[in-house]
């Protein structure tokens, strides 16, 4: 990956942006794709959608989610701690403890999410993973009117982790669920040779996918897409004690994921394989039975359907203030999004026959 590119996942990574607060990703995204697309829209519910090749067929949509797993302030108790609830799926063993940053008007608020010590726990306490009714956030102070005067209900908050490089290609993020795949769609839309394009294609950074597929939802509806490809994180499985016989043998480096399933368009699938492999780009399959989770779910079923492929790369630690990708799968992602891209031309028949 180079520098430009690193720099960019970088800052869209490190952005704030839990579902429905997620402005502050779409203006690193939307400073980003001005100075390639030919238009560059958003909607009313936040999703950014660049586009080139305006009026070209087929309509080509991109999408990447932009919003990651966060909480939100519920009440203030009358010592200052800050009462929340979960914006998106997490782990109540792994959030105790964590920093945090509570995103206000004003600016951020430091914080650390409390919890009974260990010392204090009684009996099944202990073995239990606790339930978030029971844990607040702590930002130092003694009273609610200390506390209300820096922090109002209804704010986001995020964990206090940036983007960290490990070792060799492997960074560890507490979002790339799923700013990196607003990234790659957006590098794909930027490394499109305009030569070999067809169609028109636009690269949708959605919204609140976290909870509910909202913003790809509402995005497909208004492009109406011929074929679409979502990006997306799935589960590496090169960590100890995994159950590759219920996931499949993917691992972190080994290249791109492309779907396979009910939720997958087969000629899309088709498609995707013979670029990579005629670009030489190295890929991994996975087989989804059923619906696979992510955007794709709802840009299928858009209208009267849409043919549809996901682009995922591995991950380890999903939804967890460390996720840990190799980014060498991520630039392969853009390169094969943007590979299929340029392969797409008007005249295939995408009807499963």
């Amino acid at each position: 990956m180079d520098a430009a590119t690193l720099d960019f996942l970088t800052r869209i990574v490190d952005a704030p942006g839990p579902s429905g607060y997620e402005q502050p990703v779409m203006r690193v995204f939307r400073n980003h794709v001005e100075a390639f697309a030919d238009s560059v829209e958003t909607d009313v519910m936040g999703s950014v959608a660049a586009s080139r090749n305006l009026g070209g067929s087929p309509r080509i949509m991109l999408a990447g989610h932009a919003d990651e797993i966060g909480f939100q302030v519920r009440s203030i108790s009358d010592t200052g701690m800050l009462y929340f609830g979960m914006i998106g799926g997490h782990d109540n063993a792994i959030i105790v403890g964590q920093r945090v940053t509570v995103h206000t008007a004003n600016g951020p608020v430091a914080g650390v999410i409390g919890r009974k010590a260990i010392h204090l726990l009684e009996g099944d306490e202990r073995e239990k993973a606790p339930k978030g009714s029971s844990l607040w956030i702590d930002i130092g102070v003694g009273k609610k009117e200390e506390a209300a005067a820096l922090v109002s209900i209804g704010d986001c908050v995020t964990y206090a982790e940036s983007m960290v490089r490990l070792q060799g290609a492997c960074y560890a993020a507490r979002s790339f669920d799923d700013k990196m795949g607003a990234c790659v769609v957006a590098e794909a839309l930027r490394r499109i040779d305009a030569a070999k394009l067809q169609g028109c294609v636009t690269a949708v950074a959605t919204v609140q996918e976290e909870i509910g597929l909202r913003g790809a939802r509402t995005s497909a509806y208004g492009i109406d897409p011929n074929v679409a490809l979502a990006v997306d994180v799935c589960h590496a499985m090169d960590f100890p004690g995994a159950d590759k016989n219920t996931v499949g043998d993917i691992k972190l480096g080994a290249g791109p994921v492309i779907a396979r399933g009910a939720n997958i368009n087969p000629k899309v699938c088709s498609l995707l394989v013979q670029v990579a492999r005629e670009r030489g780009i190295p890929y991994q399959v996975k087989a989804v039975p059923g619906g696979t989770g992510t955007d794709a779910n709802a840009i299928q079923v858009n209208r009267a359907g849409v043919a549809t492929g996901l682009v995922s790369a591995p991950v380890r630690y999903m939804h967890t203030p460390g996720e840990v990708m190799d980014i060498a799968d991520i630039d392969a992602a853009a390169d094969l999004v943007a590979a299929f891209c340029e392969a797409v031309t008007a005249d295939i028949d995408w009807r499963p026959i």
